[in-house]
């Protein structure tokens, strides 16, 4: 497949899917790292994506801080992203896992609204419902697959579902730079504002770790990077509302890691989910690919 000749729309979802592949890896290794400071994790996930966006900055000669204009964005996209961070770390650590992931898995409904709301991206009639309906299979899908347990704890859900919400709100501010600024300045600012402001809870909390475990991190951080890169381009090739649905092959890949690695097998009711979720994503996918077809018709006409 030749990439340069694929259409922006599929550009994005190729970008999305190695995105999630990226950021399914960086779980992976954070969980083999162990029981280490949830801060700790974040700077480690953090700092190996500011060193590997620095080195582009500086060999493409572009800015470390952005344009004047779109500072505000940058500023906007690092804070909403680092909250996103802490609200999930704090959620993974109150509530039954499954729960949190739930609830962190809301940031693509919440993408599509925020982007239709602020970016004024609007969407045909035909779009919407095929929109819709993806973005309901692939939730009821997530559901099957994580099997939530809620109850009372409403602070910890809360921080769960705030996690979803400032996770979409800085993907909403990467779509919005898109074209603007190169996305190895966007993955840098967020890495390096991230990392400083976890810095001073990392000092406070810091645990040692086997070099084992550093490892582990620093391959967290190199797979976060790839997620970063990913998803900064995709939202750079194309609109939230026709891209956002990829997110979710997250959860296949995270299955895939945790047969090979981990020796888990999925149950009946994963399996379900599984299918559900590629079932929406191929969905989206064939219209995105008829839209593809009909815009070319169109600008050839």
């Amino acid at each position: 497949m030749n990439f340069s000749k694929m259409s922006n729309r599929s550009k994005g979802i190729t970008f999305m899917i190695a995105s999630s592949c990226g950021f399914a890896m960086m779980s992976a290794f954070v969980k083999l790292s162990g029981d280490l400071p949830s801060f700790q994790k974040t700077v480690f996930r953090n700092l190996v994506a500011v060193i590997v966006a620095l080195v582009l900055v500086v060999k493409k000669k572009e800015s470390l801080v952005g344009k004047k204009e779109n500072r505000m964005r940058l500023i906007m996209r690092s804070t909403f992203g680092t909250l996103g961070i802490w609200f999930n770390y704090y959620a993974i650590d109150r509530l039954v896992l499954s729960d949190a992931n739930m609830l962190n898995k809301l940031s693509p409904f919440f993408v599509i609204i925020f982007s239709t709301l602020f970016l004024k991206e609007r969407m045909k009639p035909k779009q919407a419902r095929v929109v819709t309906i993806s973005c309901i299979l692939a939730f009821i899908g997530a559901l099957f697959v994580i099997k939530p347990t809620f109850n009372l704890e409403a602070i910890p859900a809360l921080a769960g579902l705030m996690g979803g919400v400032t996770a979409a709100a800085a993907y909403t501010c990467v779509r919005s730079l898109s074209g603007k600024e190169s996305p190895d300045t966007i993955v840098f600012f967020f890495s390096a504002f991230s990392t400083i402001a976890s810095l001073p809870m990392m000092i406070m909390t810091y645990k040692p770790m086997s070099m084992l475990q550093l490892t582990y991190l620093i391959l967290a951080g190199a797979c976060a990077s790839i997620g970063q890169f990913g998803v900064t381009f995709a939202y750079k090739y194309a609109q939230a509302k026709e891209i956002s649905i990829f997110d979710y092959t997250n959860i296949l890949f995270s299955a895939v890691i945790s047969i090979i690695v981990f020796n888990v097998i999925p149950d009946g009711m994963s399996i379900i989910g599984y299918i559900v979720i590629f079932a929406a994503s191929f969905y989206m996918f064939r219209f995105n690919k008829n839209l593809d077809k009909i815009d070319k018709k169109v600008k050839e006409a």
